[in-house]
Order: C-alpha cells, then sequence, then structure tokens
C-alpha cells in the first residue's frame, strides 16, 4: 500500500479501533496485579516502518542483551534486511509483516499475534512514535509489560491507553536516546510517573561495527573492477540522491548532485563517484550521470545486494547523501558520511556513526515531528533549495582534502572547467 494510503487507514480505522481497544484492555487489566516490575524475559521490539530506526535501536536492544533479555522484533517485510547488518537479533525471532495490500496486512497480524503467545512473549517495546496499528498490535500482545511512548497532556495524536509502562517521548532528545528509555522503563525495578527519570550519556548510544565477511568483500570488489579494472582500488565517493516516498521533501535538487559531482571530478580528478540506490531508482539516477558527462561519474544503484553494503562502504572514502537510510546503514563502518537535511532536524534523527549533518536550520524547519505524522504541507522545500552545491562543496571539503589524492593545482581545474563545458 501506498504511505498516504495507510495513513489514512492508521487514522480512520486506527482511532476508534483504539478507543475500543482501550476499554477491553483496561477490562482485561483488572484481573492483572498492575504495572509489573519483574525482570522481562522475552522481549519484542515493534518498528515497521524505517530502516534506519533499525540501526538506531541497536545501543537499545544492545543493553537489553546485557540485561540477560531475549530479543525478539517485527518490522515490515520490505525492511527486514537493515536488522541483518548487526545481526543483534537472531534470525528465528524476527516476525516480518507485509503491506501489499490490506487482506494480506490483516492476514499477518492476526498470525503475529498467534506467534506472540507461540513465543511467550512477556513484555512489548513500541518504538514507534504516532502509529495506531502498533498501538493495537502493543495492547494486544498477551504481553504483560507494555512500554510505548505516552501523550500524557499533550495535544495532538490519540494512540488510546494499553500501555503499563508509560515513557515521556523527549522531542528535545536523539531518537537513539529515546529508545534507551524505553528499555530503562522495561528494566525498571520501581513504578515511576513518567518513567523514566535517569541521565542518558553519548555513550550509551554508541553503535557497533557490521562484520564483513571475505566473500562480501569480494564480490564488491569484482562488481567494481567489471567496470573498470582495479576501480575498487581507486578514491571512491558515494553519493545517494534518494529519500523515501514517505517525505520527499528532503529530496535535494538533482541539478544541485549534479553541479556537486562537477566540482568533486574537477577538485580530485583521481577520484571516481558512484550513485548508490535501489535498482528502480536507476531510471532517475542516469538524469544526474548524464547532467555530468563524465566517465567517472557511474550511476551504481542496484549493484550490490543490501547485505553487501558494509563491504562497500569499507571500500569508499566517503559518502554524501538526502536525509535518509543509507547513512544509518554506513554508520556500521567508518565510512564518513555528510548528510543533507532540510525539513527534518539531525539533533533528532542523525545517523550515530561518522557522521557529519549540513543544514540550513531555516526559522520553518523542521517542519516535521511525532506530532504531525512526519507530513508537512510544504510545497516549496527552500530550506533544501538554499543549501547551494558551493555550500555543500565547502562544507565536505576538508574531509575530502583528507581523504581523496592531492588537490588540483588552480591551473588544471580551470583547463578541467573549460574541457567539461
Amino acid at each position: 500500500m501506498k504511505v498516504d494510503t495507510m495513513r489514512k487507514v492508521d487514522f480512520y480505522a486506527g482511532v476508534p479501533l483504539c478507543f475500543l481497544a482501550t476499554w477491553i484492555r483496561k477490562a482485561l487489566d483488572l484481573f492483572a496485579s498492575g504495572p509489573s516490575v519483574s525482570a522481562p524475559r522475552k522481549v519484542l521490539l515493534i518498528e515497521l516502518s524505517e530502516m534506519g530506526s533499525a540501526i538506531l535501536v541497536d545501543p537499545a536492544m544492545r543493553k537489553l542483551k546485557r540485561a540477560g533479555c531475549e530479543l525478539y522484533f517485527v518490522i515490515f517485510k520490505k525492511n527486514k534486511p537493515s536488522l541483518d547488518l548487526l545481526k543483534t537479533v537472531a534470525e528465528e525471532n524476527i516476525f516480518t509483516i507485509r503491506e501489499d495490500s490490506f487482506g494480506v496486512l490483516v492476514k499477518d497480524t492476526l498470525r503475529f499475534l498467534l506467534w506472540c503467545r507461540k513465543n511467550q512473549i512477556d513484555t512489548i517495546i513500541d518504538l514507534e512514535l504516532f502509529s495506531r496499528f502498533t498501538a493495537l498490535l502493543t495492547g494486544f500482545s498477551g504481553a504483560t509489560r507494555r512500554v510505548g511512548y505516552y501523550k500524557y497532556h499533550n495535544e495532538g495524536v490519540y494512540r488510546g491507553d494499553m500501555l503499563t509502562h508509560k515513557v515521556w517521548y523527549n522531542p528535545h532528545m536523539h531518537i537513539a536516546k529515546n529508545f534507551i528509555s524505553l528499555v530503562n522503563a522495561c528494566l525498571a525495578k520501581t513504578v515511576e510517573v513518567p518513567f523514566t527519570k535517569s541521565v542518558i550519556t553519548d555513550e550509551e548510544i554508541g553503535l557497533a561495527r557490521a562484520e564483513i565477511s571475505p566473500a562480501h568483500r569480494e564480490s564488491v570488489q569484482s562488481k567494481l573492477d567489471s567496470i573498470e579494472p582495479n576501480l575498487a582500488s581507486k578514491s571512491l565517493v558515494l553519493i545517494n540522491a534518494n529519500a523515501s516516498d514517505m517525505l520527499p521533501q528532503r529530496r535535494w535538487p538533482k541539478e544541485f548532485f549534479a553541479a556537486l559531482i562537477v566540482k568533486i571530478l574537477q577538485q580530485y580528478p583521481k577520484s571516481y563517484v558512484l550513485l548508490t540506490g535501489a535498482p528502480q531508482e536507476r531510471t532517475e539516477l542516469d538524469q544526474i550521470v548524464q547532467m555530468v558527462g563524465h566517465k567517472q561519474c557511474i550511476n551504481f544503484a542496484g549493484a550490490v545486494k543490501f547485505a553487501e553494503l558494509p563491504a562497500l562502504y569499507d571500500l569508499a572514502k566517503v559518502m554524501i547523501s538526502n536525509d535518509s537510510g543509507p547513512p544509518h546503514f554506513a554508520s556500521v563502518t567508518e565510512l564518513p558520511t555528510f548528510v543533507l537535511f532540510g525539513p527534518e532536524t539531525p539533533s533528532l534523527y542523525g545517523a550515530l556513526g561518522n557522521s557529519t549533518p549540513i543544514t540550513l536550520e531555516l526559522s520553518c524547519s523542521p517542519c516535521v515531528s511525532a506530532w504531525n505524522h512526519r507530513k508537512t504541507p510544504c510545497s516549496d522545500n527552500q530550506c533544501m533549495k538554499q543549501l547551494s552545491p558551493e555550500l555543500v562543496f565547502q562544507k565536505v571539503s576538508s574531509k575530502l582534502n583528507q581523504v581523496l589524492s592531492t588537490p588540483m593545482t588552480h591551473s588544471l581545474e580551470s583547463q578541467a572547467l573549460h574541457d567539461l563545458q
């Protein structure tokens, strides 16, 4: 289903269902002893729609594992590969829900509720900020400990009241730390209102590094060298010019990417620029390749499998990307990334790895949040359009000077400009 269709279903069906489910849940809880403070054993985390969030939640999941919990996870099937990068959750403990159609969604939901009971899930953590669908999954999972964000006195998204451990979502704190606060509530020995009153340090959200198999490294090297001999050993710059359909306002104009690539190839003539993305994005990326008109700008979309991305990132020198999944995937390696932000803020959703955000911080930005379903009325994303290629190049040039071949002299640069015109 399309994103807007899912939002409409979540609202028009979700609101009355959450209202009804709240009273059913309260009736069932009359026979319970109240919020459980016993140690959780089998913890299920729900994060359906964001591949990048599967990386951002990893520090929280590892904290649960250190506490002796067995982890389970439910995610949309198309986003499941993001969990495979760090392999924190065992394969057999991951449940995938298909969103191909409303009927398939309902069928997989019923299967999920049975799966929870079969695996005797005692604790469920809803990582979503505004989804009524995940609120319903949480409420009817059968878990005695149900942890999630609760709005308390805030106006806005209604998700019912089915939680035993209600956590205050902090819109001024990085989402990775917000995820840690959910885990702290899960592990709390006493009841707090709201959960949880604790300091979360930057050290707690450090990411693990992906293990790159020799087979994946060899496969990526082979695919690169098939384009040009020894390409794998060249100075590779990765460009991710795409953003998900969920928030198209995050996209930097294609002509800006083309202008930036021209500047990079002019200044660093021994570098190669690879445009990365999914197979279905090749056609759009071809437009950028044509604008650049240089043999060292290569459309590499769909060339490697998702599991091979860490190997590609390990071979590359730097990545420049829209605010989307790839900077989060790259954060499990040492690859330096530069991420262009506009309608979203890096303070909340910045990648946790070796990443530098680039943003103008216009007065209207960020314009999306948990309280508006990350949906904005803006049809003219000046927060991205005013982010000029010259400014971005200035921001990244210091790192490029460190990791790429020696920059051209001024006279050689002038000659390159003439050749490309």
